[in-house]
């Protein structure tokens, strides 16, 4: 399109005059300043995404059109692009004197603007990848438009978006949102969609429309979506997050825009490098061959600008050997760009081989060289050769990799790194001795000051181990006996464990000649070993400590809970006791039990569990016991004795201790049991064929609460009936909840136990069949079928 002012009814006097100035105005086109010729050219390109010199050759044409000089030329081109407020002026006749400029307002941003772009057009097109795209952008665009980071999404053919490019952001982030499904309300899809930018800079507004990327959302108060135009619909989406919020200003708007213009052209170059050869059964016939090839191969076909510049490669082909920096092998590679593969390549001596082996047709041979790639965190390096070869309009590259003894030496060096040992080596015909790095570091010595003669090592060990290590050197040294020794070094540290193993190579006459070895540092094993032998010379003690006081407790407990060997009438009930110690740990704990028979002829049962194991545990329980029992004994009711315990309990010595308890008075003449607990699990009622648990009446554990409030129960027996008293040694277990506990001895009472033959032992057999890790205590009280006549039987604990 001609430019305004060039209209037929000009265009004769415009051709004479420019003919008439052409041969004293063409010499001005040399005198153009770089600067300008440049910012001219940053227009062009961030208009219509063209190369540096396609624009080089746009601006000279349209001045050559036009009649003007090349410097007019990028003039008129520079003003085309600075904002107007007032309508624009018609344009002066050539023959007219240009007048003095006047700077509009805005001029100085818009100057600005075209200055940036054409830096960043002439940055863009080194660019190798989408990648390198996006970080490129932000260089440029960060100190104009305030950006924080840039991301690149391409739209794929299956739906949704994939992250082709980023920078600003950190891995974990690029990794939670490298695939965008196709969601409504996601900015960046409606902005590609609609084809049309989407400007987001009221944070709030922005939330509750949009399900914005990232996360938490205040990270970025501002951002844009930009569409890539590419001709057709776009494929590209380019966004820029910012830390700052607020709106984003006109000048930094068009730069905006024109940058997204400006990624076209480089991303129809990375485009067109995934679209697959012209014909698919030539691309698989090629791939089939490459299949068969030995070593690492592959087939390129370059890719080039609208300048005719080669800007990349696509890899149409690769041997299943062949592999890039992420891992990829073989077919994996096909379609992709050899700078998305292989990056540092681009600008290296390997590109200019490929290039010439274009333009010349003659194959190019590399010398060794070492390659080193970084990719998702992996770093790969290497030794190679390349061979690139010319195929048709392609390039057919295959290339082998070296196993340097420098990289055995690398290898050599981690060794003695990890393993905290360095060699060394001593020449006894010659003097010349050699050490490895780590072996300075190992004893300790300078490397400035060199290594030291084999029979001045001893100096560096403790006195102590000086005349072992010189009595072993002297042993190799003269008669070729190796050794493998432990010594100590003084370091400004502190002491150093250390052991060195050394052998002699002898001449044909058994003389020693040489004496190689090494020196390794057991530091951190011997601390180890010595603070193994301190814990265990504790441990060993502590457990003497305890076994004593454990054997202490049995002895208080067995004269404070004496057990009856067998059951023994109370009441005209049937009672049987079990006390079974834990079977883990080597703690004696607190469980009790007491069953006698009161003045007025009733009987009293109790059941309690102190917490914690220990001799501490059994005096709390004696103290409980015998007071409990004496309350009751003489008239305390049983809520007014839990009461009195809590109290007792918490205005001990040890204020923290704390009890469960279940008491329970039998009178006989009515069959009436009257009943209290505090905290403790609630007796198991056999009434039949009929298996439950009592309903607990209110009560918390003993030493909980400075005034807690008791209540009783009432239950009336019957001939058969069977109630058991136990503490939850019984039915606990690790891993288990107290209702499964529960649940198991219902149906184990159901299983063994049936009115007055059925065995305690054989319920506590069925119960406790794993190792147990709390004591248990039971009573087991049962109601005969036909009255009791003869005199009553001693209560189980009247011994105490």
């Amino acid at each position: 399109m001609d430019d305004p002012g060039t209209g037929a009814e000009s265009a004769a006097p415009a051709e004479v005059e420019a003919r008439q100035r052409a041969g004293l105005e063409r010499p001005a086109d040399l005198a153009v300043p770089p600067a300008v010729l440049e910012r001219a050219k940053g227009a062009l390109m961030a208009v219509t995404g063209c190369t540096p010199d396609a624009a080089d050759q746009e601006l000279r044409r349209r001045a050559e059109d036009s009649g003007r000089t090349l410097l007019e030329q990028c003039r008129f081109t520079l003003d085309s692009l600075r904002p107007r407020r007032d309508p624009p002026a018609p344009e002066r006749p050539r023959s007219a004197p240009a007048p003095r400029a006047t700077p509009a307002p805005g001029a100085a941003d818009a100057s600005g603007t075209v200055e940036v772009l054409g830096g960043m057009g002439r940055d863009l097109l080194r660019v190798r990848s989408a990648h390198e795209l996006a970080d490129r952008l932000l260089h440029h665009l960060a100190p104009q438009v305030r950006a924080d980071a840039v991301l690149l999404y391409e739209w794929q053919d299956e739906g949704g978006l994939e992250l082709a490019g980023h920078a600003g952001i950190d891995e974990p982030f690029a990794a939670r949102w490298r695939h965008v499904p196709p969601l409504t309300g996601l900015p960046a899809i409606e902005a590609l969609t609609a084809g049309e930018p989407l400007w987001l800079q009221d944070l709030p507004a922005d939330r509750a429309r949009h399900t914005l990327v990232g996360g938490p959302p205040e990270r970025w108060p501002s951002r844009v979506w930009l569409p890539v135009p590419a001709g057709g619909t776009a494929r590209f989406v380019l966004g820029v997050l910012r830390r700052c919020g607020g709106p984003f200003e006109p000048h930094e708007r068009q730069l905006l825009l024109a940058a997204a213009r400006l990624c076209a052209g480089r991303l129809r170059v990375f485009d067109a490098a995934r679209q697959a050869p012209g014909d698919p059964r030539v691309a698989e016939i090629v791939q089939a061959v490459f299949d068969a090839l030995p070593g690492a191969a592959v087939l390129l076909t370059p890719l080039r600008t609208a300048a005719g510049e080669v800007a990349d490669y696509r890899i149409d082909a690769a041997t299943p050997q062949a592999v890039d920096v992420s891992g990829r092998t073989g077919p994996d590679l096909v379609g992709r760009l050899i700078l998305e593969s292989y990056p540092s390549v681009a600008g290296e001596p390997l590109w200019r081989g490929y290039l010439e082996t274009l333009e010349s047709g003659v194959p190019f041979e590399s010398e060794p060289f070492a390659y080193r790639e970084t990719a998702d965190g992996v770093t790969l390096t290497g030794t190679f050769s390349v061979r690139a070869a010319p195929l048709g309009a392609g390039l057919l590259v295959s290339w082998l990799r070296h196993d340097p003894l420098a990289r055995q030496e690398q290898r050599l060096a981690d060794v003695q790194r990890l393993g905290n040992l360095g060699w060394a080596n001593w020449n006894l015909l010659t003097r010349e001795i050699s050490w490895s790095g780590q072996a300075y570091a190992v004893l300790g010595c300078d490397p400035d000051q060199g290594p030291l003669e084999l029979e001045k090592l001893p100096r560096l060990a403790v006195p102590r181990d000086a005349d072992a290590l010189t009595a072993a050197i002297a042993g190799l040294i003269h008669r070729g006996r190796p050794y493998d020794m432990p010594f100590r070094v003084e370091t400004p540290e502190g002491v150093r464990h250390l052991r060195m193993v050394a052998e002699a190579v002898s001449e044909p006459d058994g003389t020693p000649a040489e004496v190689h070895g090494f020196v390794q540092d057991l530091t951190a094993q011997r601390s180890a070993e010595l603070a193994l032998v301190r814990s265990e010379r504790t441990m060993s003690l502590q457990r003497g400590v305890l076994q004593a006081e454990r054997a202490l407790a049995a002895r208080l407990q067995h004269a404070l809970l004496p057990l009856p060997s067998k059951p023994v009438r109370l009441a005209g009930l049937r009672v049987e006791v079990a006390y079974l110690p834990a079977q883990a740990g080597i703690h004696v704990g607190g469980d009790w039990f007491s069953a006698i028979e009161l003045p007025d002829y009733d009987a009293l049962f109790v059941v309690g569990d102190v917490a914690g194991h220990g001799i501490d545990a059994v005096a709390t329980m004696a103290q409980l016991r015998f007071t409990a029992k004496g309350m009751v004994s003489t008239g305390t009711s049983l809520t007014v004795a839990l009461a009195r315990l809590n109290h007792l309990l918490l205005h001990s010595r040890d204020s923290r201790m704390t009890a469960t308890m279940v008491m329970a008075r039998y009178d006989p003449q009515r069959r009436l049991l009257a009943w209290a607990q505090a905290g403790h699990p609630p007796p198991l009622l056999v009434r039949g064929r009929d298996v439950r648990y009592l309903d607990r009446p209110g009560g918390l554990l003993l030493g909980a609460a400075a005034d807690p409030h008791y209540e009783s129960a009432e239950l009336r027996l019957e001939p058969g009936d069977r109630l058991l008293l136990y503490t939850d040694g019984l039915v606990e277990r690790p891993g288990e909840s107290l209702d499964a506990g529960l649940d198991r001895l219902a149906r184990a009472v159901r299983a063994h136990g049936d009115g007055e033959s059925g065995s305690l032992s054989a319920l506590l057999t069925a119960m406790l069949v794993d190792e147990w890790r709390d004591d248990v205590c039971v009573v087991d009280i049962r109601v005969p079928v036909t009255a009791v006549t003869g005199p009553r039987s001693a209560s189980p604990d009247s011994t105490t």
